[in-house]
């Protein structure tokens, strides 16, 4: 059974469509990247997976034991968010709000998970330090921690490393591999379809075409005329 499952969706916001009858399902271990061409619904679709919009048509089910609200997010930073005054310990932790309910308080376990990903995440000498004196790169650490606190069984993660120098860019995408290697599902949207091809088990291209498969058919197919040149190069390279 699939862990998510999207069927005849169609997205968009103010009542306006971005996108139709989008079909396509994840399984329990996959890391599914989407890519496609600006404002072709990359994001909004991320959003009505995680119920922050609703489906204009369609539907979405999640099933092999995820629940709707057991999956992590990681989105695309703002200037606000980079320089939200709190502690790094404070910002993970925060992470665990959907398992505290009723609760105002956190508990031994949650506080105990929390700094578990902060370890994780190789950020345990950063815990008492204010998030807005950060670095990029240390940012994205503490927020994919925070998201990990919501859930050990899919992440969605909304291009991850944009404004990333190279080098905070390659960390955060070992940091990522290494979470699909233990276990978690992986949906990433990058604008970095060398990185997809390079990381992923299956793509989903969105825009005037969609196509959705495993990496192998997408790389045959190359349907998406804005990746072509970047699949030539991976090509030239054997990066795949």
């Amino acid at each position: 059974m699939a862990q998510l499952a999207c069927e005849n969706l169609t997205i968009g916001y103010d009542s306006k469509i971005i996108l139709k009858n989008l079909n396509f399902q994840v399984n329990t271990g996959d890391y599914l990247c989407i890519v496609g061409e600006n404002g072709s619904g990359k994001s909004t679709l991320m959003k009505t997976i995680l119920r922050l919009l609703k489906p204009i048509d369609g539907k979405i089910t999640t099933g092999d034991g995820l629940l709707a609200d057991e999956i992590g997010y990681l989105p695309q930073q703002t200037y606000v968010q980079k320089d939200f005054p709190a502690s790094v310990q404070e910002i993970v932790l925060s992470g665990c709000q959907s398992r505290c309910g009723k609760r105002p308080f956190y508990n031994k376990e949650e506080k105990f998970l929390a700094q578990q990903n902060i370890e994780k995440m190789g950020i345990s000498h950063l815990s008492k330090k204010c998030y807005r004196e950060l670095s990029g790169g240390q940012q994205q650490r503490v927020l994919l921690a925070r998201a990990l606190c919501a859930t050990q069984k899919m992440l969605l993660l909304d291009e991850p490393v944009s404004a990333l120098d190279p080098g905070a860019q390659q960390e955060m995408y070992a940091l990522i591999e290494q979470l699909h290697n233990d276990g978690i599902t992986i949906i990433m949207i990058s604008h970095d379809v060398e990185a997809a091809l390079k990381y992923a088990t299956h793509v989903l291209h969105i825009g005037e075409e969609i196509f959705y498969g495993t990496k192998a058919e997408f790389i045959h197919k190359s349907t998406c005329p804005d990746c072509s040149g970047q699949i030539k190069r991976i090509f030239n390279r054997k990066l795949i």
